[in-house]
Order: C-alpha cells, then structure tokens, then sequence
C-alpha cells in the first residue's frame, strides 16, 4: 500500500466518510453467530458483513478443504464465518487478501493457522503499513487479534496460482492470481475455477455499490485502472459469476459483463470531469461513495 489517499480512507483511524455506523459495530463483544453464506457457483460461497456490504469469499472442495478470501469485517462476523465453516464440516487450509487495505487482511483464531497468502507487494506493504493498519481496524472494528491482522505470507516468486487445495493445487479445482495495481499497487483478483463454474474474486473493483477508486499516486492513475480492467475482462471472459469486495454478486455473464462496463463509463466520465465537462452520472454515487468520489477529483485535478 501506498501513503494515504480518499481510496484508502478505510485505513483512517478518525472518521470521515469511510465511518457510516462504525462508532460501535453490531455484535463486536458478542459470541459469534454463524454467518448466511450464498452459494454464488458450486462450492464458490459468500457472506456479506453489515459494514460497506463488505464481501468474504469461501472456495470449497468436495472433501471439505476450504479456502477463505478476505474474511471481514467485525470480530463477531469474523468468528461467525468461521463458525459457518466449521457447521458445514469444512476446514480451513489456506486464506489469502486481495489486497493490503485493513479491512481485507483480518483473520480469526477460529480459523485456524492455515497460511495466509497475498501477493508479494501486498505482503510487504501490510508490514510496512502495519501500525496504521492496526489503528483503523482498532477504531472501525474493535477487539481483533493484532497479532493475527495483515499476518500475510506472499505467493511464492512467480506463482501465478494460490497453492490450493493442499491435495491437487493443479486439478480440476485452480485458483489463479491476477495481479494489477488499478486499486492499490499488488492488488490481486483470484479467478476461481471448478468443475462446476468459474467465478471471478474482484477484490474492490467492479462493485454494483462502489465507483472505481484510483491510486491517486500512480504515473496515470485512471490509465492504470483502464489497463487493469482490460486484464479482468480478458481473464473473466468465461466465468459464471463475479464477487467485488464490497456490494453483491454478479451472476451470470451478462450481468458481469455489465460491472465492466459501468466501470469504463465511469471512469469515461471522471476523465471528463477532469477536463471541465460535467460531473459523473452514477447511481452509486450517493452516501460515502459521493463523498469519496468527490475527494478523489480533488485529488486527480491537484496533480
């Protein structure tokens, strides 16, 4: 992660538009409830949390090998993902985060040791960021294990899948890494292939909630986001469903298709914007995502 910016805003510690209801999260100190998980594709899961319909991924094996995506949000939530897992017989043999942001590193000792993988620039820049990162979990998502948040192994040199299931990591079920730097630089989307369908794992692009959010301090930040939506598209041509990190699943291939092509006519209209025209029109432009959208201009039109 680089320093700072409007797209990082859930690594800030004192509110602004990244804190809609999170002075006290629902079921923070609670006993954890197992978590509803929608089954997107079979054995590709999801369970969306109360704060920024923030998504977790689980990808199953039918002999109950589990990896488990970006679990989040609060400790309650967290606990009850995995209590989920452990309710279906699963168990957990690997993690991974998309990228280094706090919300997308958290772990629960519910879950096990099992390794945590990320590509190797999110590794490095969750350690480099580790006491900010601690501070924005404290404040937006109390009592988790610092020992255990932004704990992240990177992928080995040149690996271009997860090593998962432990049994076959190259049989009928693969998950391989896109990796990109439109959102954050190291960010990673996980193409999830199965006998039975192949998903798309965004990581926080491609939300039916959330405009694209630039790395203000990229060479050219909507020119990256633009090459990086390019690579998804291409690597996403076939798949049965998509999960962004925060929002819902797209099901089915027309309607992925139409996530990219809200992104292109945002960021088209961002581009204009930046040139005197008029501003975005958007529905998901409303709440902390208009307020984002518009620190985010601000900053596109500082440079």
């Amino acid at each position: 992660m680089h320093e700072p910016t409007h797209a990082e805003q859930r690594d800030e510690p004192s509110g602004g538009p990244a804190d809609p209801g999170l002075a006290t999260p629902p079921g923070a100190t609670t006993a954890p409830r197992t978590r509803d998980l929608v089954e997107v594709v079979p054995g590709v899961w999801v369970a969306t949390a109360e704060i920024w319909t923030t998504t977790s991924t689980v990808v199953t094996t039918p002999d109950g090998e589990a990896l488990v995506v970006d679990p989040a949000v609060t400790v309650a939530e967290v606990g009850g993902l995995a209590a989920a897992v452990r309710a279906r017989g699963w168990r957990v043999t690997a993690g991974f985060a998309t990228h280094p942001h706090w919300d997308h590193v958290l772990w629960s000792p519910a879950l096990g040791d099992a390794p945590r993988w990320a590509t190797a620039r999110t590794a490095e820049a969750t350690q480099r960021r580790r006491v900010a990162i601690l501070a924005s979990t404290e404040a937006a998502a109390p009592g988790h294990d610092p020992a255990l948040v932004g704990t992240l192994a990177p992928l080995p040199r040149g690996a271009r899948r997860v090593p998962w299931p432990a049994a076959a990591p190259t049989g009928p079920r693969t998950v391989a890494v896109v990796e990109h730097d439109a959102h954050a630089p190291g960010h990673a989307a996980l193409l999830v292939r199965t006998p039975d369908g192949r998903v798309l794992v965004a990581g926080d692009m491609l939300s039916d909630v959330e405009v694209p959010l630039v790395d203000t301090d990229a060479r050219d930040p909507v020119g990256v986001y633009r090459g990086a939506l390019d690579a998804l598209e291409l690597a996403a041509r076939d798949v049965d469903a998509l999960v962004p990190g925060h929002g819902s699943p797209a099901v089915g291939r027309a309607a992925v298709s139409a996530r990219f092509a809200a992104d292109r006519a945002y960021l088209d209209a961002l581009d204009a914007a930046l040139r005197g025209g008029t501003l975005p029109d958007d529905r998901r432009l409303t709440g902390y995502v208009a307020e984002w959208h518009g620190e985010q201009l601000e900053a596109l039109r500082s440079r």
